[in-house]
């Protein structure tokens, strides 16, 4: 059976939110198009009451336009939206596109304070971007949660894979299990995670559907550069990088020159600025150091994340050569993969404030980079993506000479396994090799790995 609405893992954090006693009122970031809207109207069942406002409609807007109290807005709402007042069950008022309201932004405050009853949450697009510079958030007074794309664990489900999905839980997933779980990741590297393209995926499994959204989706980031540009100036400056960035995906960038351009470095990096505020793009600098804190050194060469491997296929003309690939981490020098991993890493965490980090060591004749490092029960676990069990380490090796604890993992294209290991300078490790599908999975593997080795006699596997 195929779902043309399917669950997002956001609504159980929403739904942690609503059961906590001292709740404030919450933004839901992300990226436009990621599902925030659909995902609201969903945990919306939950309620007795559900108030949805959109400030893109004059009418809703105009609750917000003068200085009334709390008490006049709330009265406004049920009054425009034919809902009767109760005083009994719960209320969830939504205020969608409340960048579009500073008035709106600032009576979150009174929500908290006058209203705790009341459930609010608020979105909009590009909020960091449009909201004037002298209007921010209520501090303290709100909280904040952040809307990936869909993740493969979610594609599973919207495509009704039940059986796959229970496999992909499993720790380690069962052999029998493994090749279907591998094609269907192959799948959900072409189809992406936006999720409407995810329906039409899970709807008619038409690739060339998939393509026309991603089209179309591609296009209105690109008419959106206007509004995320703080000067015209950097209107052109940010059409460049949106037409570059995605074929420098998963790679080191230099801000100087970057796509063949005369633009001055530090115009690149403003845009670049601007695009992570939208959440299109990040900018992952690179950490030094093989232990917590974790602290980025911003001198470095960063690396450039897309907001989703589907548009990253498309933009790059690889749906093609992915589709037809026996080995996908052969296609365009195996940054999908490395991408796609990262896109499942970075969605483990709902934290505005949770980002990628990669470690580099660049020295003369002696640079080292690994792919992904993850803070895990105060340690910081080094991550390879590779394709299969053979291949160089060399990188990793560097890290673990450093590092003041002994687990490394590989995310590879072959079942789980274990797998005892030493560095060149003689340092043994062990060596978790995790199949790419469950990237999502990382932590769990390295605290049940932990769990072993405090066993007194820990059988290796």
């Amino acid at each position: 059976m195929l779902f043309s609405v399917f669950y997002r893992k956001i609504n159980a954090e929403l739904k942690n939110w609503a059961e906590r006693p001292f709740r404030k009122p919450l933004v839901l970031r992300g990226a436009r198009q990621v599902g925030k809207t659909t995902a609201v109207r969903m945990f919306a069942s939950e309620f007795d009451t559900f108030i949805s406002l959109n400030l893109e409609q004059p009418a809703d807007l105009a609750i917000f336009s003068g200085n009334d109290s709390l008490s006049n807005v709330l009265d406004a709402m049920h009054f425009l939206k034919g809902v009767p007042l109760r005083s009994q069950g719960r209320t969830l008022i939504f205020i969608d596109e409340i960048q579009k309201s500073p008035q709106a932004v600032a009576m979150l405050r009174y929500f908290h304070e006058e209203a705790p009853q009341l459930y609010v949450i608020a979105a909009g697009s590009l909020l960091e971007t449009m909201l004037d510079a002298h209007v921010s958030f209520p501090v303290g007074r709100v909280e904040f949660l952040l809307m990936h794309p869909v993740t493969f664990e979610e594609f599973l489900g919207a495509l009704g894979e039940k059986a796959a999905l229970s496999a992909l839980r499993m720790l380690p997933a069962p052999a029998y299990a493994h090749d279907k779980l591998t094609e269907l990741f192959h799948r959900y590297m072409l189809v992406g995670g936006m999720p409407e393209a995810v329906k039409a995926y899970s709807d008619a499994g038409d690739l060339k559907a998939v393509d026309r959204i991603h089209e179309s989706l591609v296009i209105a980031y690109q008419e959106d550069v206007e509004k995320y540009g703080s000067t015209q100036r950097m209107v052109p400056i940010i059409r460049h990088i949106m037409h570059s960035a995605f074929s420098e995906a998963a790679g080191r960038i230099r801000y100087e020159g970057f796509g063949n351009s005369n633009y001055l470095a530090r115009d690149i990096k403003e845009g670049f600025g601007m695009l992570q505020k939208a959440f299109l793009f990040q900018v992952v600098h690179p950490v030094t150091a093989t232990s917590l804190p974790l602290s980025p050194d911003t001198k470095k060469s960063p690396r450039i994340h897309a907001l989703d491997t589907g548009l990253l296929v498309f933009k790059t003309g690889m749906r093609k050569a992915l589709f037809s690939a026996a080995d996908v981490s052969a296609v365009f020098s195996g940054r999908i993969v490395e991408h796609v991993v990262g896109q499942e890493l970075y969605a483990l965490n709902s934290s505005p404030l949770h980002g990628l980090h990669f470690w580099a060591r660049d020295k003369t004749q002696s640079n080292a980079e690994v792919d992904y490092v993850l803070p895990i029960d105060s340690r910081l676990i080094p991550v390879e993506v590779k394709s299969g069990a053979s291949g160089r380490l060399r990188s990793l090796h560097a890290f673990m000479n450093a590092a003041s604890h002994s687990t490394a993992v590989r995310l590879y294209g072959a079942p789980y396994s274990l797998e005892s290991a030493k560095t060149i300078a003689g340092k043994e490790f062990t060596l978790l090799n995790i199949p790419w599908y469950q990237a999502a999975m990382v932590e769990e593997y390295v605290e049940l790995q932990k769990a072993r080795e405090a066993l007194p006699f820990s059988p290796a596997g």
